[in-house]
């Protein structure tokens, strides 16, 4: 007797990334999943229903991923405030380099999410863990006041802002990250390191 394909969630949203760095997010299928996995599409549609809930799923994981890793940072070396401040941001920077897929999935789920209810809810609940993470940093670097906002007013600006350079650096050719990022990481410094 065969034996059972035991194959986890986790398993098929890394055989999806997989998908994506090889092909591209346009070639995202559940058949180009379940064949990168080795198994049939029905074992994918069992743990994703469709396209759109596998690529929130894929988002959540690279999202939270992240965090966790400038986490784990902070509690092996004990650094926070500065210095995971700029862990944070050459994480956001290697996110925003043209090739990553991250904004690409991110962006085409908050457009779908515009007339999705379900998918709103899930971006916005991932935009509400981003924002708690990074308010949380920033009390610990500022206090709070950081520039005469509250944390959590603070934390949803530098989380916009780090978006919106997201769009720059997807839609325009001659977006010069590295330069933008450099200056960023300094007004930051300058600004949650002030107190």
């Amino acid at each position: 007797m065969a034996e059972p394909n035991v194959i986890t969630k986790q398993d098929l949203i890394e055989s999806a990334k997989t998908c994506i760095v090889e092909n591209g997010v346009n070639q995202l299928t559940l058949k180009a999943v379940a064949e990168g996995a080795g198994v049939t599409q029905g074992t994918v549609y069992y743990h994703f229903k469709t396209k759109e809930q596998l690529m929130i799923e894929v988002v959540e994981d690279m999202c939270k991923t992240s965090w966790e890793r400038l986490e784990q940072m902070k509690e092996d070396t004990g650094q926070q405030g500065i210095e995971w401040m700029k862990a944070g941001l050459e994480a956001a920077y290697e996110r925003n380099s043209s090739d990553s897929s991250y904004h690409s999935l991110f962006f085409s789920l908050v457009a779908a999410g515009l007339h999705n209810h379900n998918i709103r809810k899930r971006i916005g609940g991932l935009l509400s863990y981003e924002n708690d993470v990074l308010q949380k940093q920033i009390q610990a670097l500022a206090g709070d006041e950081c520039s005469g906002m509250p944390p959590d007013v603070c934390s949803v600006f530098v989380n916009a802002l780090i978006d919106g350079l997201a769009v720059q650096s997807l839609m325009r050719s001659d977006f010069d990250s590295k330069k933008v990022f450099d200056y960023l990481e300094r007004l930051l410094a300058k600004q949650l390191g002030s107190r």
